[in-house]
């Protein structure tokens, strides 16, 4: 019997942490989005790109905090000359956490159609590759995409 209750117990212990997961991290999200809020990645205390600081080369992300920050303070157009790609960043991140949210609480998982899953495998990789070449070519139209 002391083994039975204690099995139940180590497995609603699980489940109540499987289902706080994901609202924890849901939490942090929204904190660390109001520190980028009050503190303007432009004038420092963020750490570099690591690609940046080791080639001087620009990577697809790059651009992608100062984005959220402009996002954040309603400045769209300054979001996208930082980096094309924030709005599907953030709704990725938006959705892997909703996906996941549903999961830990046993709702079925949202799935992504067959011409969805072969566009994220094939297709993203390389537009993504592309953009960071083209962002950091010298010419006049292409200097533009760089943050």
């Amino acid at each position: 019997m002391q083994v039975t209750l204690a099995a139940t117990e180590q497995a609603s212990r699980a489940s109540v942490l499987r289902r706080a997961a994901p609202i924890a991290c849901g939490c942090a999200l929204a904190g660390a989005a109001v520190y980028l809020a009050g503190h303007d990645p432009s004038t420092g205390g963020y750490p570099a790109c690591p690609m940046y600081t080791t080639t001087g080369l620009w990577c697809p992300a790059c651009g992608l905090t100062r984005a959220t920050y402009h996002l954040l303070h309603g400045q769209v157009g300054a979001a996208l000359s930082a980096n094309l790609f924030v709005p599907l960043v953030l709704a990725a991140i938006a959705a892997a956490w909703w996906g996941w949210l549903r999961s830990a609480w046993g709702f079925t998982a949202v799935r992504l159609t067959t011409g969805t899953g072969r566009f994220a495998r094939i297709w993203l990789p390389l537009v993504l590759v592309l953009y960071g070449v083209l962002r950091n070519l010298p010419a006049a139209p292409f200097r533009s995409l760089a943050p």
